[in-house]
């Protein structure tokens, strides 16, 4: 496995990232009263739009990230910063009160099965991918060490 050559497909995980945060940040940017949110006012408009300019960042970040090497430090910080950020929000979001005014269904409701638990969901296993791509790409990091010494 030669260390000019250590891409994995499993990379495609930093453009998930984006997928999942790029819409609420566009959102927030550009019409952040429109968000389906509960009890909107000055300070959470806000606060919502700094926190949209982080994971704009954090998205710009991951897109220049996504075709780097797997063995770069740096990519690997970044994993780990994702998988430890993905995790969080998912834990937030699993025990937050309900927040967006909208149901799938009576069926759905009945069974505890919110956005905000859907929302969660999707960050949780964001987070799991960030991991499994970490530990999929270990070899490409262990060749470079080795060639290193």
């Amino acid at each position: 496995m030669s260390a000019h050559a250590a891409r994995s497909p499993l990379s495609a995980v930093f453009l998930l990232h984006i997928a999942l945060e790029a819409p609420l940040a566009l959102q927030a940017f550009w019409s952040p009263q429109s968000l389906p949110f509960l009890q909107m006012n000055n300070t959470t408009v806000v606060m919502l739009k700094l926190y949209a300019a982080l994971v704009t960042g954090s998205c710009i970040t991951a897109f220049l990230a996504y075709p780097l090497p797997e063995f770069l430090p740096g990519k690997r910080a970044l994993a780990i910063g994702f998988c430890i950020y993905h995790s969080v929000v998912s834990t937030i979001l699993f025990q937050t009160p309900r927040f967006i005014p909208h149901t799938l269904g009576p069926f759905f409701e009945s069974v505890n099965l919110t956005p905000e638990v859907v929302w969660g969901t999707f960050h949780g296993l964001l987070g799991l991918a960030m991991v499994v791509w970490w530990q999929a790409t270990l070899q490409y990091a262990a060749v470079v060490r080795g060639a290193a010494q």
